[in-house]
């Protein structure tokens, strides 16, 4: 099974080649998609350069920083256009997400499931992170899941790998979101179209390097949005299929 995993960047030149150089190691075949937002830390051109010498690396450069939601959806609609791969993969670009799990969401997603790396499921976790800090995750998480009624454990996890079959059936350039909220609502647009989610243990880091990109406008808009899905789904007129 061929993988592309889609990488959105802003100002991750600590991390971006160490992270390729592990995702190449990896016994997958595999390519690697990377969507920088302009990072004035230099994080575009260091990806270029990888790509300039890697065939399985490829960057979209975006002329600003347009939020993590859209730099997804821009990858991802980019993977299923131009590759053909059979699983399409996301990741942050931080460490935050081990590459060395990623083998496991891909025997998953060859089962005609969304693979969905979950901190909340039995074997999964969170190393360093404060007690205050896991409280709100876990009360955002649950927050979402009531308004949203989706039966996943972790919906504002990033790490996932789509079968194709699946994410070519969702409409992305319908997603609301820009930011982290674009997490839980493309999860609840393939809920909404019938499709199988499984939920793979994964052990989350906090980030070896670099700043959390999280603000207060982004955490506005994923609480916002929420609201906007369940309204749509409970509008008589609403329709998040393609």
């Amino acid at each position: 099974m061929s993988v592309i995993v889609v990488i959105p960047t802003y100002n991750e030149a600590d991390n971006i080649v160490p992270l390729c150089k592990a995702l190449l190691s990896l016994a997958l075949e595999l390519e690697i998609l990377i969507v920088d937002d302009a990072s004035p830390d230099g994080t575009g051109e260091l990806a270029q350069e990888l790509a300039d010498t890697e065939c399985k690396i490829r960057v979209i450069h975006r002329a600003e920083k347009l939020g993590l939601g859209t730099a997804y959806t821009h990858g991802l609609n980019w993977a299923l256009e131009n590759t053909n791969a059979n699983l399409i993969a996301q990741m942050d670009a931080d460490f935050s997400h081990d590459p060395t799990s990623l083998p496991s969401l891909v025997e998953v997603a060859t089962r005609n499931t969304i693979a969905v790396g979950s901190r909340y499921v039995m074997g999964g976790g969170i190393k360093n992170w404060g007690l205050g800090r896991r409280f709100l995750s876990k009360a955002a998480n649950l927050y979402v899941r009531t308004i949203l009624s989706l039966p996943i454990a972790d919906v504002t996890g990033a790490f996932r790998c789509w079968p194709r079959c699946i994410l070519s059936k969702i409409d992305l350039s319908s997603v609301q979101a820009s930011g982290f909220a674009v997490l839980p609502e493309m999860l609840f647009r393939a809920k909404h179209q019938g499709f199988s989610i499984t939920e793979v243990p994964i052990i989350f880091e906090e980030r070896r390097v670099g700043q959390s990109k999280l603000t207060l406008g982004i955490a506005v808009e994923s609480f916002s949005n929420v609201w906007y899905l369940r309204w749509r789904k409970l509008s008589r007129h609403a329709d998040l299929s393609p």
